[in-house]
């Protein structure tokens, strides 16, 4: 953990559930929130939003999946920031790697739409993360650096932006890097933020993501710069969302 952050668990639940299910979950998690020393937040697929809200009470934070990088338009399909600020959320995911995948996003989309979620007062949860490929040629940290560059605006640090890495190797695959890869990758991203933005890059939350699950929670939660985690499988169940949670250090 960095010092004096406060850890920020997140809940990406995809493109999962019903509108019943979603709420039971909604439900469970805010049953148990009050026993985290964490920050929570729920990020659920965009018809559940108001509702999960309502569920979640004041207790945990609500996000949205992906914003677009106007602010209105005629783009079928896709979400405003303003929209998702309209409706409760304060966070949203940006970058993620199913989006670089599957909608071909690349940094420079990643960092209009985050130039949208500032302007709409939203804070970004922007999403970095390396190839199995790229791993095992060494330029896991060279990339991830890299997206960084590319996706980040320069207001993002004074609106306590949040970097997520989620190697894309790892995610839903039941893989995870060991301590040691998540340490020295997020020591390479504290850099680069310290690097651009100064003192202000020092503080800002950086989450990691990839296959967390209540067994390795709480060691990865314990590694340095470590200051929360981007979950996904296991945020669909609220005891072990919780669990993760529950994995916070005590000095955090």
């Amino acid at each position: 953990m960095t010092p004096g952050v406060r850890p920020l668990i997140a809940g990406n639940w995809k493109m999962h559930g019903t509108l019943r299910e979603a709420a039971a979950l909604a439900e469970g998690v805010r049953a148990g929130a009050a026993a985290s020393r964490a920050e929570l937040l729920i990020c659920p697929p965009f018809p559940h939003l108001v509702p999960v809200a309502g569920a979640l009470g004041d207790g945990v934070g609500l996000g949205g999946q992906d914003c677009h990088a106007a602010a209105r338009g005629a783009h079928t399909g896709d979400v405003a920031a303003a929209m998702l600020r309209d409706v409760g959320a304060t966070y949203v995911i940006l970058g993620h790697s199913e989006r670089r995948a599957d909608h071909g996003e690349a940094d420079a989309l990643v960092r209009a739409k985050a130039e949208a979620a500032l302007a709409a007062g939203l804070v970004p949860i922007v999403c970095v993360g390396e190839s199995e490929a790229q791993r095992l040629a060494g330029a896991a940290e060279a990339v991830v650096t890299g997206q960084l560059d590319g996706s980040l605006p320069d207001g993002f640090a004074a609106a306590g932006g949040v970097v997520a890495y989620e190697p894309v190797w790892a995610i839903g695959t039941g893989r995870t890097p060991t301590e040691a890869e998540i340490a020295a990758i997020h020591a390479a991203i504290r850099a680069n933020l310290e690097g651009r933005f100064g003192e202000a890059g020092a503080g800002l939350r950086i989450l990691y993501g990839g296959s967390v699950k209540p067994g390795n929670a709480k060691g990865i939660l314990a590694l340095p710069h470590v200051d929360g985690a981007l979950v996904g499988g296991a945020s669909l169940v609220a005891a072990d969302f919780l669990a993760i949670a529950a994995g916070v250090p005590d000095a955090a």
